[in-house]
Formats: structure tokens, sequence, C-alpha cells
């Protein structure tokens, strides 16, 4: 059994903007397939290229998808009878982009796709998070994975500071 310390550098960025809007923000920047209809599509595709043009046409402009919205906040609302607090959790990637991590990395399979958290706190804002990629990459030490990855943490940089203004 082996175990591997990583070090993660977390990016956090708050917004003044309400909730609600900073996760619309998020979401009409990145494709939202139907998830199920995408694992079909991908799936059933008899090429690379037939799988590459179903991915990008599940992309949003940022080069993105959502795969999976979680929302955090709902459980903790049920227990406390309260309309606060508000937590989603968005896994957001793209599988080109896994695909050349991990071809190189096999592990950053466990990172992708990635996950940006908005949430609500009552001492003012609204923050969005995400643990970069190339930090979590950084100990395996491959280059080629490495520059996928800062290019990965760069649209997402992007995608978290344009939707929290």
């Amino acid at each position: 059994m082996a175990v591997r310390k990583i070090e993660i550098e977390r990016l956090t960025v708050t917004s003044s903007k309400p909730f609600a809007a900073v996760v619309a923000a998020i979401k009409a920047s990145v494709g939202q397939p139907d998830m199920v209809e995408f694992a079909n599509a991908t799936r059933g595709a008899v090429s690379f290229i037939e799988l590459e043009r179903k991915v990008h046409a599940g992309l949003g402009k940022t080069g993105l998808m959502l795969f999976l919205e979680l929302d955090h906040g709902a459980i903790l609302r049920k227990e406390s009878g309260n309309d606060i607090p508000k937590i989603v959790r968005l896994l957001i990637g793209n599988p080109l982009i896994m695909k050349e991590m991990a071809k190189h990395v096999p592990d950053a399979g466990s990172y992708a796709p990635i996950t940006i958290l908005v949430d609500e706190r009552p001492e003012g804002g609204v923050r969005l998070s995400y643990d970069r990629m190339a930090s979590l990459l950084a100990p395996y030490g491959n280059a080629d994975a490495l520059a996928v990855a800062r290019d990965l943490d760069s649209k997402v940089e992007n995608l978290l500071r344009g939707s929290a203004v």
C-alpha cells in the first residue's frame, strides 16, 4: 500500500452578487448536456473523431461542461428548517482535457471533473472555490500533464472571476 502526500492550492474568489446569480453565471458559461444522452453518445462513438465531436457539442464558451450539481445546502437546510446555508458543488470539466492529463498521469482521473464549490457565508459574500489541478498533479512530476493542468486552471479561474463580477 502506498500513500502520497499532496499539497493543494485552493483558489477562492468572493462575490457581492447574490448566490443564485453567481451559480447562474457559472452555468451560463459552461455546456449543460443531458448527461445520460452524453454518456450514451460518447460510449457509442465508433471513432475518436466521433467522440471528439460529441464532446465539443456539449461544451460551453469556456470549453467546459457541467457534469453534476450537488446542492449540499439543501441537506443542511432540511436539518435546520432555515433558508440558509446555500452551498452548491458543481462538477465541471472536459473529457478531452482529462484525457490529456491522464495519458501522462493516470491518477489525474481522480481529480477530474473538477469541483467548484459555491457557498454563501454569514460574514458576507458568496465564495467560489476551486482546488488547482496543477497543485494536485505537481507531485507526479510530469511536465506534459502539468502544462495541461495549468491551462485547465486558467480556464476555471477565468470562469470564477467572470462569474463573480
